[in-house]
């Protein structure tokens, strides 16, 4: 399982939570506490809005413990919203293209969990998404195909949380078409440069972890608390969505399949 932190409010450098904390993204790659797999050194990668409509975005192959540029960058750049990843790979290879979070457009997208059994029903799955935007399909992971997918149902004209609800749903379905038994987990966030929409749901009970910490002037969202300021931190529970905007932050049941796409 993957690590990763979305963060929006008062503009702070990347370095504050992706290096700088006792327990940051940085040192989660070496030392993850709350998932099975401890090391995620299969990449890593970083996204943030300035003064651009579209995100700017650095992935690369190399751990992120022994990258000296991500250092370098996260002490230079300075953001009101971005997000930090970094992953162990569930099957799909090391490569650029592979790291998160992905970005089309002015939306940002990163991902921790699975879709079981995701070989058996890959084609099927990619063949869901439409021409218009399979084009912009790079990689090989199950997480940008959901990514793609989300915008598919956000062009429908479904809300954000509808559109993953909704991707998410198509894959489930799949996998109980082909008698696929594990289960199909998910933590995610998405971005669009003024709102930030993430969810904790599982097809189990065992979704992967994601806490929630309201600074009064910012809101971090993460798979494990990264400073020892654990009074902040708050567990979302399981089959959540998370909305924040503007300062604001809300908090709703998440349930798939909540709209069908036309």
């Amino acid at each position: 399982m993957c690590r990763f932190l979305a963060y929006s409010g008062a503009p702070v450098f990347l370095e504050d939570l992706v290096a700088a904390p006792c327990h940051s993204l940085i040192h989660q790659s070496l030392h993850a506490e709350e998932t099975k797999t401890g090391t995620n050194g299969d990449g890593f990668g970083v996204g943030w809005y300035g003064d651009r409509r579209e995100p700017g975005l650095y992935r690369e192959v190399r751990p992120a413990w022994a990258d000296e540029n991500l250092l370098s960058i996260a002490r230079q750049v300075r953001s009101r919203l971005f997000f930090a990843h970094v992953r162990a790979a569930t099957g799909t290879a090391t490569t650029r293209a592979n790291c998160h979070p992905f970005a089309h457009g002015h939306h940002l997208f990163m991902h921790n969990g699975q879709i079981g059994g995701y070989g058996l029903i890959r084609r099927k799955l990619e063949s869901l998404i439409p021409d218009a935007l399979y084009g912009d399909r790079v990689g090989t992971t199950d997480s940008e195909a959901i990514f793609l997918l989300t915008l598919a149902g956000m062009a429908e004209g479904m809300t954000p949380g509808e559109a993953l609800a909704w991707a998410l749903g198509e894959a489930l379905a799949l996998m109980q078409q082909a008698g696929i038994r594990e289960p199909l987990r998910c933590a995610a966030a998405l971005a669009d440069g003024d709102s930030v929409h993430a969810v904790r749901w599982s097809s189990d009970p065992k979704p992967p972890t994601l806490y929630l910490c309201d600074r009064g002037d910012s809101v971090i969202i993460a798979s494990e608390p990264v400073d020892a300021a654990r009074d902040c931190w708050q567990a979302l529970p399981a089959n959540t969505l998370v909305t924040v905007r503007t300062g604001t932050v809300a908090l709703s049941p998440f349930e798939v399949g909540l709209k069908q796409a036309a």
